[in-house]
């Protein structure tokens, strides 16, 4: 049995094992034609972290592949009334076939799945979003910005908060080998921790791994630049601060023109106009940041296929 924690734990072989599911299984549901995969699976939803994409991806996901998902809000649950985490972990698990959580602190997801008698999928956590980067990855692949045969011909920058988008493309360039750039202001860096791990599995995949505080230098030359929201989930008392420390990160059509003329632009969602990225930017990158979101339901049922073998 195998969990989807980080993409610490997976190889450069797994990762494109599972993204070649994902694309397998768009192409049939482009054609209309649904094979159910996982016929009566259930998923368990726990979202103590409000979502759109998370939900509405994985709800579908699993129910195009044969299967059911059940929705738990934190707030519906017992873990809303001070369960120990384990025990919800002991009594959901014997009831259903898989389990994705979206939740705050990667502890709470790794004691959860050390309990848990099914794969557990991290659906988001303070620490890393790993099935945004699957997502980010087959569209990067689309729009020919990406070849496993070919990772070093490939240069991303990422421009803004060192959070956990920023920690999971370092760790997903340094398994596959393209080249990173991460720019973030003074004080907002990555996790030392996720910072170090890249820097080891970079020697191995021959990525090159920059991190840095001026934007333009990330950008320079880039063949896909991405960022995210200056302001996530419980980090709202501090919106005034870092809008004032963020400064001169926003990725606008100045900053754009820098990167490669057919550069692709990427953005998680939700976004923020005006503060991470300029209406203009995302507007005229609108197809490629929606063909994004999109892949978030194949690359997650490509992902729930992969660990349902």
């Amino acid at each position: 049995m195998r969990h989807f924690l980080w993409l610490i734990d997976y190889t450069k072989e797994e990762i494109k094992e599972i993204i070649d599911l994902g694309f397998e299984i768009k192409k049939e549901t482009k054609l209309g034609i649904f094979k159910p995969y996982m016929k009566y699976k259930q998923l368990a939803m726990i979202f103590e972290k409000s979502s759109t994409r998370t939900r509405v991806s994985f709800e579908v996901g699993i129910n195009q592949l044969g299967g059911n998902g059940i929705f738990l809000s934190s707030r519906d649950i017992q873990l809303g009334r001070g369960e120990p985490l384990k025990d919800t972990a002991r009594v959901i698990s014997r009831m259903v076939d898989m389990v994705m959580i979206r939740t705050f602190g990667q502890d709470r997801l790794e004691e959860f799945a050390k309990y848990s008698k099914v794969p557990v999928i991290n659906g988001l956590t303070d620490l890393c979003h790993p099935v945004q980067l699957l997502a980010d990855l087959m569209t990067m692949i689309e729009f020919g910005k990406f070849d496993f045969e070919n990772p070093s011909n490939t240069t991303v920058a990422y421009v803004g908060d060192g959070n956990n988008m920023a920690n999971s493309w370092a760790i997903l360039a340094s398994k596959l080998g393209f080249n990173l750039r991460i720019a973030t202001p003074k004080g907002y860096e990555i996790d030392e921790n996720i910072k170090q791990k890249a820097l080891e599995f970079a020697k191995k995949s021959g990525a090159k791994l920059e991190f840095l505080y001026d934007p333009k230098a990330a950008v320079k030359d880039a063949d896909v630049v991405t960022t995210d929201t200056w302001v996530s989930m419980g980090q709202e008392e501090e919106k005034e601060k870092r809008i004032k420390d963020f400064r001169g990160f926003e990725v606008d059509s100045e900053l754009m023109k820098l990167a490669k003329s057919d550069a692709i632009f990427l953005h998680c969602l939700p976004a923020y106009r005006g503060y991470e990225v300029s209406e203009e930017v995302f507007e005229s990158h609108a197809d490629e940041i929606f063909q994004e979101a999109e892949n978030r339901l194949h690359a997650q049922k490509g992902l729930m296929v992969w660990l349902n073998k």
